[in-house]
C-alpha cells in the first residue's frame, strides 16, 4: 500500500511542479509583451497629453503667473508677488463675494440633493410606474443653464405677468414683487432656480444606489411588517449614502463653478448681491480689464474646487490597484 501511495504523490508533486512551471513562463510572456506594448502605448496616449497640455494645463500655469502682476488693459504688466492676494483678501467687494459663493453653494447642494434623494426612495417603490416621471424631471438637468435661465426670467418677473406673482396672485390679490431685483430674495431666487435644475442627476444616482439593495432585504422587512415610512429610513436612506455622496460631490462641485445662471438672471445684483467669485473673476477680468486681478480671484476658486475635489478622489480611489 505504502509503494501505491508514494508514486501518486510524486506524481502529484510533478503536476504541481509543471504547472507553477507553466503559470512562470506565461508571466514572463506577459511581461515581455507588455514592455513590447509600451511604445504603441505611448503612440496612443501623446495626442490626449498634448491636447491636454494645451487645453489645460498651459492656461492653469498662465493664469497662476498672471495673478503676480498688476496687468490694466493693454498696459505694462508690474510684477506685484502677492499684492493682487493681499487686495483680494483686503476688498470688502471680494469678501461678500466669498459668503455669497458659501451661501449659494452649500443651499444649491442641500436643495437639490435632498429632493433627489428623497424622489429616488418614493420612486423606487415603483420603478416603472415612475419611469416616465424620472425621465422628465432628469431632463431639466441636460437643459442649458442659458435656457434653463431665460425660462425662469418668465417665471421671475416682476410684474402681474410673471409666473410666480401670477399664482401667489390668485390668493392676494395684486400681488407683485421683485424677485431678481431685491436683494433680500434675489440670491434665494437664484438658489431655487439652480436647484430645480440639479435635482435630477441627485435623482438618477440615488435611484441606482436603492435598485442595487438586495430585495430580500426588502422583502424580509415587508413580511416584518414594516411600514414605507420604516423601510425608508432604516433601509434605504442607509443604504443608498454611496450615491448620495456621489450626487453631493457632483453637484457641490458645479454650484461652486456656476456663471451662467448667474450671468443671465442677474448679472450678479442688485447691488453685488448674487455675485459668486466665478462671476466677480468675469467682472474683474473682462469688464474692468484687470487681469492679474481676475486671475487671483481664479486661483482661490481653483483652492476652493482642489479643497473639495481631492480628499473625495482620493476616498473613491482608495482601494483601487
Amino acid at each position: 500500500m505504502q509503494n501505491t501511495v508514494a508514486p501518486n504523490a510524486t506524481a502529484t508533486e510533478a503536476e504541481r511542479s509543471s504547472r507553477v512551471a507553466g503559470e512562470q513562463r506565461k508571466l514572463l510572456a506577459t511581461r515581455g509583451r507588455r514592455i513590447t506594448d509600451w511604445p504603441a502605448a505611448w503612440l496612443l496616449i501623446t495626442p490626449v497629453i498634448i491636447l491636454f497640455g494645451i487645453s489645460v494645463v498651459f492656461p492653469l500655469f498662465e493664469t497662476i503667473r498672471l495673478s503676480f502682476f498688476d496687468i490694466k488693459g493693454l498696459g505694462k504688466p508690474k510684477y506685484v508677488e502677492f499684492g493682487n492676494y493681499i487686495r483680494l483678501f483686503a476688498d470688502p467687494a471680494f469678501r461678500n463675494t466669498l459668503s455669497t459663493t458659501l451661501i449659494f453653494t452649500l443651499a444649491t447642494t442641500a436643495v437639490s440633493v435632498s429632493i433627489g434623494w428623497l424622489l429616488a426612495m418614493l420612486c423606487s417603490f415603483a420603478p416603472r410606474q415612475t419611469a416616465a416621471f424620472r425621465v422628465m424631471i432628469f431632463c431639466a438637468f441636460g437643459i442649458s443653464e442659458a435656457v434653463a435661465g431665460y425660462m425662469w426670467i418668465g417665471i421671475l418677473r416682476p410684474d402681474a405677468g410673471g409666473l410666480l406673482n401670477t399664482v401667489i396672485g390668485l390668493f392676494i390679490p395684486g400681488f407683485s414683487h421683485p424677485w431678481l431685483g431685491d436683494a433680500n430674495t434675489a440670491l434665494w431666487a437664484l438658489v431655487a432656480t439652480a436647484s430645480w435644475g440639479g435635482v435630477g442627476l441627485p435623482l438618477m444616482l440615488c435611484f441606482a444606489s436603492v435598485q442595487a439593495i438586495p430585495r430580500t432585504v426588502l422583502e424580509a422587512a415587508y413580511l416584518d411588517g414594516a411600514t414605507p415610512s420604516q423601510i425608508m429610513t432604516n433601509i434605504m436612506a442607509p443604504l443608498s449614502l454611496p450615491g448620495v455622496r456621489v450626487a453631493i460631490f457632483i453637484n457641490l462641485l458645479g454650484a461652486l463653478r456656476a456663471f451662467d445662471i448667474i450671468f443671465i438672471l442677474t448679472g450678479g445684483g442688485p447691488v453685488r448681491a448674487t455675485e459668486t467669485v466665478g462671476y466677480f473673476m468675469y467682472r474683474e477680468s473682462m469688464t474692468q480689464f484687470k487681469l492679474g486681478y481676475g486671475a487671483a480671484a481664479t486661483v482661490i476658486l481653483l483652492v476652493a474646487v482642489l479643497i473639495i475635489s481631492v480628499p473625495a478622489i482620493i476616498q473613491r480611489t482608495a482601494g483601487a490597484r
